[in-house]
């Protein structure tokens, strides 16, 4: 029996695991994905930029002191295992995974982001063989796009991001998008003007041509509504059209769990959702005053963690005393200055 069970690893699962250990519970996480971090996976190597205190740095590097945060107090760590029902038995927690096995808690926090994501493919005829060479969903290295003509379809802040990521190193690169504007900040949409980012809006893909091979993707043909057809000579094609969202957990938990569109946790301020004992952080939480940003998630966290916290043990004050006195945090700020004194 944990005291709280924290389903997922990415960023709010693993901030939620840390400051369930400043509050002494019992902490296990149960991830999906072999692997902690979540969606940042998908940009390991796009600059975050608006995480507070930290200067702007490459997503692996953040996942990398998300975890090292995380695992500070060792909770328990289930990886890729999939929690496929969430059930209340005599005012605990039971959790189902697809492999069979069971886990308990106290409480439980859901921390699945979007929910266990798949890109959204391109729906061309035949577009799934060039997967396997010049046709992407994600970008784990910016080297392969070095000097290469880059079309990239996608109007959202991530398809912005990566317009301005690969500009520079780039040969050219084209912004392909549905509607009249993008989603991006107005600095960015700036810089994608500023970097000579060829924009096609209201534009969509409405074919692909190979090479004499049939192998690799030359040619991406373009429709406009009003201008009609224009052919762009490519290199290669990044998709950002989204994510499909897995929302299996929900529908078959056997809780009466209020959603928002079917999928989003509805919830309040504190992170608390309409069950008793169960929490939610991060993207898959709904409330008028939701910030859609990773520090928007690490506020949800610690607010599920305290909500948590006083679910168990009412008693218990409202949030974390100072961290710097714990032992684990007395332990964690010796090695980090071992380090510092190593690298002087």
């Amino acid at each position: 029996m944990h005291d709280v069970i924290i389903i997922g690893g990415g960023p709010a699962g693993l901030f939620s695991a840390f400051y369930s250990g400043l509050r002494k519970m019992k902490t296990k996480i149960i991830e999906n994905h072999p692997f902690l971090g979540g969606k940042v996976h998908v940009y390991p190597e796009k600059i975050v930029w608006d995480v507070g205190g930290l200067p702007p740095l490459p997503g692996q590097q953040l996942i990398d002191q998300l975890i090292e945060q995380g695992t500070t107090f060792e909770p328990d760590l289930v990886l890729g295992e999939k929690v496929s029902s969430i059930e209340k038995v005599d005012g605990e927690f039971r959790l189902q995974t697809d492999s069979g096995q069971e886990h308990w808690s106290k409480a439980v926090i859901v921390a699945v982001g979007g929910g266990i994501i798949e890109p959204v493919r391109l729906k061309i005829q035949g577009a799934e063989k060039f997967e396997v060479s010049n046709l992407h969903y994600t970008v784990p290295s910016f080297q392969r796009f070095v000097g290469k003509r880059v079309l990239i379809s996608g109007g959202s802040h991530s398809a912005v991001d990566w317009a301005n990521e690969l500009a520079p190193l780039a040969a050219h690169v084209d912004l392909v998008y549905r509607k009249e504007e993008l989603k991006g900040h107005e600095a960015s949409i700036e810089l994608l003007i500023e970097q000579g980012v060829d924009l096609h809006e209201q534009s969509s893909i409405q074919s692909l041509t190979a090479d004499k091979g049939g192998e690799m993707i030359e040619e991406v043909v373009l429709e406009h509504p009003r201008d009609g057809i224009k052919q762009v000579k490519v290199d290669e094609v990044i998709i950002s059209h989204g994510f499909n969202r897995d929302a299996s957990l929900l529908n078959e938990s056997p809780i009466d769990l209020e959603r928002v569109d079917n999928f989003f946790i509805k919830g309040n301020v504190q992170s608390a959702s309409s069950v008793p004992g169960l929490y939610a952080a991060g993207d898959i939480l709904h409330h008028e005053g939701k910030l859609h940003l990773i520090a928007g998630a690490f506020q949800d966290a610690a607010n599920a963690v305290n909500q948590a916290k006083q679910f168990i043990d009412p008693d218990a004050t409202a949030s974390a005393m100072v961290s710097s006195h714990n032992e684990r945090m007395d332990e964690y700020n010796k090695k980090l200055k071992e380090k510092r004194m190593a690298k002087i």
